[in-house]
This record gives structure tokens, sequence and C-alpha cells, in this order.
């Protein structure tokens, strides 16, 4: 986007009714605490046709989107609040940042490929790289209502890691749009807020596992596309005797073996052991937990799984991946949940880190997964329709891929990262691009 954006105008979002007394201190959960500290980014495209349905001057929309975000703002009431530490919330009622933006270009120009550094201009922040005093004045949460030349908007939408994970942005997004559509307070009871902090107590820590990871020079990110019908072919060609793995088990297996097979093809002679190989992926708890939490609860509800190691030398083979993967998703089972519910939760938290360490140290090759298929963003809609395109922008974290629905929910896109060099060396990995097409 060569032209810049006009800014039509800048508000503030408080609640339709002051918060009580009784809950203007919101205790964070320990695994809050455990977020990393940057921003969720969320972005929403509508086409031009569909926003005409509801209004021909942008400026009703707009308004009708800032008076059900207050009017939910009462319910939701932590994300117009402030983080005074890595505990508490203060639900000071100061509301939301929203801003409205108009920019003279048309939305197709974004959607026929959509680039990052295009992107990041729809956010109303720089989610992965929030200084101290931008993190005060921005808050917990904050808006962008972007305005194309053809009529089409995009939403830009950035929850505060500290309160939100994926699940919570779509839950929350949804039931703004559900306010905003009229079916909002009267019919619609989030779940207390509260809950996630009493069955994870805070704790006297503090890890950010991902703050030494961001912003690594010479990484590239790229957007691969499965279809549906290329992920059941995936599938069946992996072959695991024991099990079939699931869409997300074979997309990753599929990215890991790729990616490294690049690191190999890449690497200089005594420049890195690639001998071995781990993978971590993040995995939501919700419906792990006994008894299972509701798909609304609220936080970051997710806990993050290591593998043990692969030996990668003279070849990579599709089964040990899949089953290395299966399993670990699957340590996050019910006595993993409990262990965090414990006095247990800090040796846990200290284990998965020195595994981490320890693989690093050695030089073998950590691919890091974030799933966010079956989140409902394409499900939003405020009034004038369904998303046209729902995506995420990807962390820039070295060998960290993210995963996310296509529309037709069938799909996954994946954002991955890896160095400039070994990106150029995947681009032409045949057995990947048999399975995907490369977006960007």
């Amino acid at each position: 986007m060569a032209e810049k954006d006009e800014i039509m105008s800048n508000d503030r979002i408080k609640p339709s009714s002051p918060t009580p007394n009784h809950l203007l201190n919101f205790k964070l959960s320990f695994l809050d605490q455990l977020a990393p500290s940057f921003y969720v980014p969320i972005l929403l495209f509508y086409s031009a046709s569909d926003v005409r349905t509801f209004a021909t001057d942008l400026s009703v929309l707009s308004e009708k989107l800032k008076t059900s975000l207050s009017e939910l703002l009462t319910l939701y009431y932590p994300f117009c609040g402030r983080l005074r530490d890595n505990s508490t919330i203060d639900c000071n009622d100061q509301g939301v940042l929203f801003t409205h933006s108009k920019l003279p270009i048309h939305l197709s120009n974004i959607l026929k490929n959509p680039q990052l550094h295009n992107l990041y201009q729809l956010l109303p922040c720089a989610p992965y790289n929030p200084q101290p005093q931008e993190r005060d004045t921005l808050g917990i949460m904050a808006v962008q209502l972007n305005q194309f030349k053809c009529g089409g908007i995009a939403l830009g939408v950035c929850f505060s890691h500290k309160i939100a994970d994926a699940s919570t942005a779509a839950s929350f997004l949804n039931a703004w749009a559900a306010t905003s559509r009229g079916h909002g307070n009267s019919s619609f009871v989030p779940p207390p807020m509260e809950e996630t902090s009493l069955l994870f107590p805070p704790r006297n820590i503090s890890v950010d596992v991902t703050s030494s990871m961001l912003g690594h020079a010479n990484t590239v990110t790229k957007r691969f596309i499965f279809s549906g019908s290329n992920i059941s072919r995936l599938r069946q060609n992996i072959g695991c005797p024991n099990f079939n793995p699931s869409r997300v088990e074979a997309v990753t297996t599929l990215l890991w073996k790729s990616s490294l097979e690049a690191a190999k093809d890449t690497s200089d002679s005594g420049e890195e052991n690639i001998a071995a190989s781990s993978v971590c992926h993040v995995v939501n708890i919700r419906s792990r937990m006994v008894p299972a939490l509701s798909k609304y609860s609220i936080g970051n509800i997710w806990q993050y799984a290591v593998s043990s190691l692969v030996e990668v030398e003279g070849g990579v083979g599709w089964r040990d991946l899949a089953e290395r993967v299966r399993e670990t998703i699957r340590k996050v089972d019910g006595d993993y949940i409990r262990k965090l519910q414990t006095d247990e939760c800090v040796e846990v938290v200290k284990a998965l880190e020195e595994t981490r360490t320890v693989a690093a140290e050695k030089g073998n090759r950590c691919y890091a997964f974030s799933s966010w298929v079956g989140f409902e963003f394409y499900e939003v809609d405020f009034g004038w329709g369904k998303p046209t395109y729902a995506t995420t922008i990807a962390m820039p974290i070295k060998n960290l891929g993210v995963l996310t629905s296509t529309k037709d929910g069938d799909g996954i896109e994946a954002w991955l990262t890896l160095t400039t060099r070994e990106m150029a060396q995947l681009e032409h990995n045949a057995e990947l691009l048999n399975f995907a097409s490369l977006a960007s």
C-alpha cells in the first residue's frame, strides 16, 4: 500500500455502564501470567456488496460498532482496563481505542495477495513490538475500522495476550457481533470472568517464552494454502498404520518435514548440528479439562507441549514425525492439566523450559506450531454478513507456523516463518507443493 490512510476519527469506547467497585481488580490466572506480553491480532474483511446492504454511509456503520462495543464491555469489563503488573488488571473503564481509517485503495488490492507489510497497516498497533508506554495507551484491546475506496471494510482488532488467546478473541468478536445484530446482552451470558484464575490461581512466577525469540534478523514469512481435498490426500499419504492423522496433525507433519529438509539442505558443514529435531505445539486445553470448560471461556487456556527428539540423520520419515506430533499433543491430558492447578505447576513449567533450552544448546532444531483451526472467526457477522477473509498476522519468530481455517472450513492456511535462506529452499520443495499452494 503505497498511499497512506486518512484517520477519520479516534475515540475511546467505554462501557455503557460503569464497572461495579467489587470488580475493579481482576486477577490474572497462572496461565495468563505465562502468556507473552504482546497482542493477539485479528483481521476481518467484509466485501463492499455486503456492507452496502447495511449502510451506504460508513459513519453509520462505525457508530453501530462503537455502540455495540460499549454495551458488550459492561460484560467483558477487564477488556477496557489497564494491565498494572503480571498478576492484575485495573478495571478502571478507561476504554478501548477505536480508530476509523480511510484508505484510497480497493479491498481487492489487499485480498488478491495478502502481504504482511500491507496487513500490518490495518491494525491499531504493531502487535508484537509494543513499547511499555504504548501498551499503557492502548490498554487491553484496540480496534481499527479500515474503510476502502470500493466501500469494503477491514476490522483490525488487537487483544492483549495477557487476557486473551485466539479462542477468547473469537468468542469476544462473535459476542460483539451478536450485540451489534441486537442479540447481545439480553440473550448472551459470557462465562464468569474470574473462572480461569480460580481454576489456575496466580503464582509468584514470570516467564515469557517468546520475548527472546521475536524479531530475528534474516527471517521471512510465507503463506501456504492447503485445500480440503489436498489435506485428505496428505492424510492418506502419511499412512500411519495405527491411526489416521487429523488435518492439523497432517499439515504440521508436512511443514515440519519440509522445513527440516530445507535446513539440512542449506546448512554449512559445522554450522549447526541437525542430527535431531523436535516439535512444539500449542494445545487448547478447554476440552481436555475434567470437567471440560466452555469454548467461550476467557483467558489463556492453553499449554505448550514439546516432543522428544527425533533422529534425522539419513533422512526424515513421514510416520516417525506424524507419530511424534500426535504423541506430543496428547501429552497435555487430564493428569498434566491437574498438575498445572497445583503447586507442581512451577516444576512443570521449569521442566518445559529446560527441555527447550537443552535442545537449543545442542543445536537441535525445534519447530513450533499454533493451531487456530476451528475457531469461529468466519462466523463474525455484525449485521452485514460474514467475513470474506479472516486471518491473523504471523508472529515474527523463526521456525514457527500458525495454522488457521480457510473460509470453506475444510482447508488450512499456514503462515510459516523461517530464515530467508531456508525459505528460499522450501519454496521449491516438490513434496510440499504437491499438497499446498504458495500464496505469498
